[in-house]
């Protein structure tokens, strides 16, 4: 019975619950978008494997056999707890959207604004996700992401969010305690961040290689916690004046000057191409990337990068 059930398509006992339903070959073919003769097909193919007739074929009309109906009776149950259970499933998934980003982005500009989209999408729930693991999405029970990179990930549709800019941020205590005036005067700073994008950034500035500072004496694995020790008076981190808007306007952090730098990576919105048409990736989707064409800081960033907000990745 095993060996014979695991022979038998789950999609033949649809056709045969829905034809023995409508007691009809060519009603079940039109509730199921097939023609009447694959329908005929399915339903011979699986008296074959049954090894008995389970309709009693007429002139113009079908009827069941005594085996047919006991079939017909348990194709029908099972078809509905099917029906049931995907729908369940279904609704569930459609409820809540789940997004994967990195910390930095999460805490500094996404769960800032996620109200908004709530309150225009009651019937959603959201939950964030952040890791710097890259998730295949879909498996792992997550729909959308944000991601910093290239924009160029297989298997994914990808739209540019925003640019990875930084420049100098210090807190206005350490602003006046190094008197700084020209962008050379941050030799004397403890530096925070990157390496290399210290010295690309002391190359914007005009500060020539040779006089560029010394290696920064600290460096962590997210902008977050770089930021985080200038914000302690613990020196000056290079950081995303796009990311760090509020504390730059509260006075928080200074720019002592002016000069930003792009890197050649940034953030973006990435979904399976696949599942672009779902109501809840598309709502997400078109919400997010309005909001940070709204954002002048965003579209600064993006043109100093030389990009466009929504553009498509490679």
């Amino acid at each position: 019975m095993v060996d014979l059930l695991a022979r038998i398509p789950v999609d033949a006992l649809r056709v045969f619950e829905a034809a023995a339903r409508l007691l009809s070959f060519t009603r079940a073919a039109e509730a199921l978008g097939m023609t009447q003769a694959a329908v005929s097909w399915r339903i011979r193919d699986l008296e074959e494997k049954l090894e008995r007739p389970l309709f009693t074929r007429g002139a113009r009309q079908v009827s069941l056999t005594p085996e047919g109906e006991r079939l017909a009776t348990a194709a029908t149950e099972a078809m509905t707890l099917l029906r049931r259970a995907v729908a369940e499933v279904v609704e569930a998934d459609q409820g809540v959207l789940a997004v994967t980003t990195l910390q930095t982005l999460a805490t500094q500009w996404l769960a800032t604004r996620l109200g908004a989209f709530q309150l225009a999408n009651p019937d959603l729930a959201v939950r964030v996700d952040t890791s710097s693991v890259l998730s295949s999405l879909g498996a792992d029970g997550l729909d959308v992401a944000l991601r910093f990179g290239s924009g160029d990930w297989p298997g994914l549709e990808s739209r540019f969010l925003m640019p990875a800019v930084f420049t100098p941020l210090c807190t206005p205590a350490m602003r006046d305690r190094l008197d700084l005036k020209t962008p050379a005067d941050l030799k004397r700073a403890h530096l925070i961040g990157e390496p290399r994008e210290w010295r690309a950034w002391f190359a914007a500035a005009g500060v020539a290689p040779a006089d560029a500072a010394p290696p920064p004496r600290l460096t962590a694995d997210n902008q977050a916690m770089e930021v985080a020790a200038a914000l302690g008076d613990q020196g000056v981190a290079l950081g995303s004046p796009i990311l760090y808007g509020r504390e730059i306007e509260r006075g928080l952090l200074v720019r002592p000057f002016e000069a930003t730098v792009a890197l050649a990576e940034g953030y973006w919105l990435c979904y399976p191409p696949g599942r672009r048409l779902t109501s809840k990736i598309a709502r997400f989707r078109d919400w997010v990337l309005d909001t940070a064409r709204t954002d002048p800081a965003v579209v600064e960033g993006a043109r100093l990068a030389g990009r466009e907000v929504g553009e498509a990745g490679n």
